[in-house]
C-alpha cells in the first residue's frame, strides 16, 4: 500500500503538534507539578528561617557563610519524622574543627556580635538522637554534646554558657546541664567551668574508673526526648529557661558583669574536686564578661575526642576515632547527632515581658 504525504498535510500536522506543545507548556497545573518535582529537597533554611542570621562549620571542616538552600550530606540536612521536619546537625568524634578547639562540630555561629550590656536572646527546641558510645567514664566530657552556647570573640575567647546533653552508654536517661566558664584573671591556663544541673546530673558526676558508670539519673532526659531552652541576656544579666514535657521547668539567673569567683575563697568545691588532677584553680576578673564581644552558637558541638585521659581527666575523653575515618566513626557509634525543629535569635528582653 502506498502512502502519499502532501505538503499541505505535513503543514497541518506540524501546526497541530505545535498547538499541543503550547497548550502543555501553558498548563499551570502541569507547571506546578513540574515545579514540585524540581523541589525534591527540603533545606534546613526551609525549616528554620532564622538561618540567614548564621554561618556554619561542619565536622569535616566544610563551612558556609550563607545558608539559604544549603545542605551538607551526612552533616547538615533535613529529616522528616511523622510529618515534622527537623534540621540535623551531625559530627564525628574526630574530623576538622576550629582553631580554638580540639573537638569537632557541626554548629551555627551567629553573624551578629554583641556585648552583655546590649544583650541578645537565643531559643531552641531540639532532641539529641545520639552521643558517642566510646569514651572514658572517669572523664567529665565523655559521652556529651553541646547544643547551644555563648562564645566570646576577644580576650581569652571563653564561654559564658555551654548547654550540654550527656548520656552514659549503659543508661537510658541522660543529663542536661549548663556550664559557666570563668573569664580568667591573667593567665587563662587556670580556667575552669562551673556546672549546674537542669535535669539529671551536673558535669562533675563521673565513674570511679574508666569502664564503670555512675548511677543513672532518675529525672533525666532520654535520647529522642524533646526539650527547649532560652538564653536571654538583658542589660548584662543572663536569664535561662529550660522546658520539657513531663519535666519541671527550670530557671537560672547569672550576672555577666560582676564575678562570683574573683578570689580563691570563691572557688566552689565542685571545681576543687573535679579540676584538682589538672591543677586548674584560677580566679575570674571582677567584672566577668563586661564589655566583651560575644555571639551565640547552636547545633552539635561534640565534646568527645581521641585525646589521652591521663593528660587531662576532665576534657580528654579517650574516645575511639578510627584515625579520623568519618564513615567508620558513624558506623560504630562514635559521633553526636542533634535535631532542631525550632529556633529564634534576636534582642534580649525583660524577663517579665516573656
Amino acid at each position: 500500500m502506498k502512502i502519499t504525504i502532501t505538503k499541505s498535510s505535513l503543514q497541518s500536522f506540524l501546526m497541530i503538534s505545535l498547538g499541543l506543545l503550547l497548550i502543555g507548556c501553558s498548563n499551570p497545573k502541569k507547571k506546578k507539578e513540574q515545579s514540585k518535582e524540581l523541589k525534591a529537597v527540603t533545606y534546613p533554611s526551609d525549616v528554620l528561617p532564622f538561618l540567614n542570621e548564621w554561618k556554619i562549620l561542619c565536622g569535616d571542616g566544610t563551612s558556609y557563610k550563607e545558608l539559604a538552600n544549603i545542605e551538607h550530606k551526612n552533616f547538615f540536612y533535613v529529616e522528616n519524622e511523622k510529618g515534622t521536619d527537623w534540621v540535623v546537625y551531625k559530627t564525628p568524634n574526630a574530623g576538622i574543627t576550629s582553631r580554638t578547639s580540639s573537638n569537632t562540630r557541626t554548629e551555627l555561629g551567629q553573624k551578629k556580635h554583641w556585648i552583655p550590656e546590649t544583650g541578645g536572646k537565643l531559643t531552641g527546641t531540639l532532641k539529641v538522637q545520639h552521643v558517642s558510645t566510646s569514651g572514658d567514664a572517669r572523664v567529665a566530657a565523655s559521652y556529651s554534646v553541646v547544643v547551644g552556647q555563648i562564645h566570646s570573640d576577644e580576650g581569652h575567647e571563653n564561654e559564658p554558657i555551654k548547654i550540654f546533653y550527656k548520656k552514659f552508654p549503659g543508661h537510658t536517661k541522660g543529663s542536661v546541664f549548663w556550664n559557666y566558664e570563668i573569664n580568667t584573671e591573667g593567665d587563662n591556663s587556670g580556667r575552669w567551668d562551673y556546672s549546674s544541673a537542669v535535669w539529671g546530673n551536673d558535669m562533675s558526676v563521673v565513674g570511679p574508673d574508666a569502664t564503670t558508670e555512675p548511677e543513672e539519673p532518675k529525672d533525666g532526659i532520654e535520647l529522642g526526648e524533646e526539650f527547649s531552652y532560652e538564653i536571654n541576656v538583658y542589660k548584662g544579666i543572663m536569664y535561662l529557661t529550660f522546658t520539657s514535657e513531663g519535666h519541671e521547668t527550670i530557671k537560672f539567673t547569672k550576672n555577666l558583669l560582676k564575678s562570683e569567683f574573683s578570689t580563691k575563697a570563691d572557688i566552689p568545691q565542685q571545681i576543687l574536686s573535679l579540676y584538682a588532677a589538672i591543677g586548674r584553680d584560677g580566679v575570674e576578673r571582677e567584672n566577668a564578661y563586661a564589655g566583651e564581644i560575644n555571639y551565640f552558637k547552636q547545633g552539635a558541638y561534640n565534646q568527645t575526642n581521641g585525646k589521652n585521659p591521663e593528660d587531662n581527666i576532665v576534657w580528654s575523653t579517650g574516645s575511639e576515632t578510627y584515625n579520623g575515618d568519618i564513615a567508620k566513626q558513624y558506623a560504630n557509634g562514635c559521633y553526636a547527632e542533634v535535631w532542631f525543629r525550632e529556633g529564634t535569635v534576636g534582642e534580649g528582653t525583660l524577663p517579665d515581658e516573656e
